[in-house]
């Protein structure tokens, strides 16, 4: 294997970085920017090109962790997440299922058919709420280029186009209280964030998730990851497969209401996470 030029590396990916954010104007001047820092690779990457893109344009950033309550796995996260911010001077504010929901993750997984569906569920809503009370512009996660055609190929297998809308390297915001989503990582290879992490030498959550085995997207990464190592230039030709399917006008029109017990935005008359903690509570 050669030898990998420490800086050119650096320069390699954060000019990707911060030409997708200049591109698609992820950013703009005088935003507030709040971060999903989970403390694995991915989100310490879009921490530290988010910091040095403060170099280039004039906005604010802030850090949310959310601990979803899994025994022996999401402590070394909050940690990493704690010492990065604190590194970088950047404010961390954390939460937790137990806090905001009433109950940890491990408490409730088995009433699911994979601990994922309540997981990001109630992640997602922490996260928006959060960031809607910090008055944040946006949401910036550490979704990388094999993240998004994983979830691209799950919503098609699924036959779920809706969700095609949702992704890219930036969700519009399609109501007042559903902060949009940005993904500076969007076009970054997995591969070549792990390599920024070991160049660098950085404190990173490694430890993959007890319950992700079960999961489809756990499926679909082994089956695109073997797929990669037989014929190289797979992943790369999907995503520009998909690129060309965002390109087209998505005529699909999602209306969002409030829903009825606790006011979040959502397509139907109740949210999702109400949903679910109804059929806990029974």
């Amino acid at each position: 294997m050669p030898t990998i030029d420490k800086k050119e590396f650096n320069e390699k990916i954060f000019t990707r970085i911060n030409n997708l954010i200049s591109q698609y104007e992820l950013i703009k001047e005088g935003e507030l920017i709040a971060l999903a820092l989970s403390g694995g690779k991915d989100s310490v990457l879009t921490l530290y090109a988010l910091k040095n893109y403060q170099e280039i344009l004039d906005f604010d950033l802030i850090a949310i962790s959310v601990d979803e309550g899994i025994e022996g796995y999401r402590h070394h996260g909050i940690e990493t997440a704690i010492y990065h911010t604190n590194k970088l001077n950047i404010e961390l504010v954390e939460k937790s299922f137990e806090e905001m929901e009433g109950f940890p993750l491990d408490d409730i997984y088995s009433q699911f058919k994979s601990a994922c569906i309540p997981c990001g569920v109630f992640r997602r809503n922490i996260l928006n709420k959060t960031a809607y009370e910090l008055g944040a512009d946006k949401i910036a996660t550490g979704h990388n280029l094999d993240d998004e055609i994983q979830s691209f190929l799950m919503s098609f297998a699924r036959g779920d186009t809706i969700k095609f809308s949702k992704f890219g390297p930036e969700l519009e915001q399609i109501h007042p209280k559903l902060i949009p989503r940005i993904k500076p990582l969007w076009n970054t290879p997995e591969k070549e964030v792990g390599i920024w992490a070991i160049l660098n030498n950085m404190d990173i959550h490694l430890a993959e998730c007890p319950y992700s085995k079960l999961s489809l997207r756990s499926k679909i990464k082994n089956f695109l990851n073997d797929a990669e190592t037989k014929n190289p230039g797979v992943k790369k030709n999907i995503m520009n497969s998909f690129k060309k399917i965002l390109t087209f006008e998505n005529d699909i029109n999602t209306v969002l209401n409030e829903c009825q017990i606790c006011g979040e935005p959502t397509s139907s008359q109740i949210c999702k996470a109400c949903e679910i903690k109804k059929e806990i509570e029974k």
